[in-house]
């Protein structure tokens, strides 16, 4: 398949009704940090996107929100693909981007680049979509906070060594700060800035 016709297939085969879908989805992940959830409108994105990461971007980015690709993105049929389904512009500054997508593989060296929001308007800064190899059998990591009702256990597959460092430096920031959400394949957790990450003993 050419990257032209790979840009032109794959989104929802019911815009409105998937996106819907979705978006419920993702308020429920958003409303219970830390829970597993799972896309169930097919769709086909370009590699190295995800399922899960490509049905968010459909539901989620439109004419009117600035999209952020990591160059493996940059360079595959997800810029067209973007462009194409939801009309999102894709900007080169990540801290002008609403929306932010990594493939898997990328190290995330800091939060701060991306958009941190402002104290009067916290809602202006960058959601991070990140693509992971897996969501269960990695380091275990104790959740606390708004939606989790005592502690939540996580064990993403992938995150950076200094993802508890830069998460803290980002909880810390609030109102302001990004919020997280971690992918793979057709599944997600949410990460909302309120939510407390600790380690836990293996």
């Amino acid at each position: 398949m050419s990257l032209k016709t790979e840009a032109l297939t794959g989104g929802f085969a019911e815009p409105v009704f998937h996106a819907q879908s979705v978006f419920k989805t993702m308020m429920d992940g958003m409303a219970r940090p830390g829970t597993i959830q799972t896309i169930a409108p097919e769709v086909a994105p370009p590699a190295p996107l995800g399922v899960a990461a490509g049905a968010i971007a459909l539901t989620l980015c439109d004419h009117d929100t600035p999209v952020w690709l990591s160059s493996g993105l940059a360079k595959s049929a997800m810029f067209d693909w973007l462009g194409f389904h939801t009309g999102a512009p894709v900007v080169p500054e990540r801290a002008e981007a609403r929306f932010a997508f990594i493939e898997h593989g990328v190290t995330l060296s800091s939060f701060g680049h991306f958009g941190l929001g402002t104290q009067e308007y916290p809602d202006r800064s960058t959601t991070l979509i990140v693509e992971l190899a897996g969501l269960e059998g990695g380091r275990r990591l104790a959740l606390t906070g708004p939606g989790i009702q005592g502690v939540n256990e996580i064990a993403p597959v992938g995150l950076p060594e200094a993802f508890l460092r830069l998460w803290e430096e980002n909880h810390a920031l609030f109102p302001r700060g990004i919020d997280l959400m971690l992918t793979a394949g057709s599944r997600f957790l949410c990460l909302p800035r309120t939510t407390k990450i600790i380690a836990t003993e293996m």
